[in-house]
């Protein structure tokens, strides 16, 4: 009996299915399609805003050193930093700022290009960070802040590395 049920709800799910059509799906989404859209409209940015930046290795993001810091500590993943910073949309519009005060956190709980980038500074450095949104916050956005697939605009000043 229980043969029978399992080959009927097989062949109901099968002929369901198949009714479906491709725009009923959720879609797929292509990060590799998705770098290449964002490349395309961070290169543009950097071109228009005459922002003279290094691509990040073969990433989805770009820095623009501007005071590299003192001292021999850099930060990596598991650091506990500070940092004060404000980020905007490439089209300018600001949607976070730490304002004067400085936020802690430690590092590997930050978007991915955060961690790629603020390694790259020591105790005091300035930077211009541009990351794409697979290196930000993906096709999935930050509630009613960040929409899905947003390229995100950076300046970020290192303020402690523990």
């Amino acid at each position: 009996m229980k043969k029978y049920i399992l080959l009927l709800t097989v062949t109901a799910l099968v002929s369901l299915s198949s009714c479906l059509k491709k725009e009923d799906l959720p879609p797929e989404h292509d990060a590799i399609a998705q770098l290449g859209k964002d490349t395309l409209q961070i290169r543009k940015f950097l071109d228009d805003k005459f922002i003279d930046a290094t691509k990040l290795g073969p990433t989805g993001v770009y820095y623009k050193i501007l005071k590299l810091g003192t001292g021999t500590l850099t930060p990596n993943r598991d650091s506990k930093v500070a940092v004060k910073y404000k980020g905007r949309f490439l089209n300018g519009n600001v949607f976070d700022d730490s304002k004067q005060d400085s936020v802690v956190f430690i590092l590997r709980n930050q978007v991915l290009g955060w961690q790629l980038g603020i390694p790259l500074l020591k105790k005091g450095g300035k930077m211009r960070l541009i990351i794409s949104s697979g290196y930000g916050y993906e096709e999935f956005g930050y509630g009613n802040i960040i929409p899905p697939n947003a390229n995100l605009d950076f300046d970020i000043e290192l303020v402690d590395v523990k």
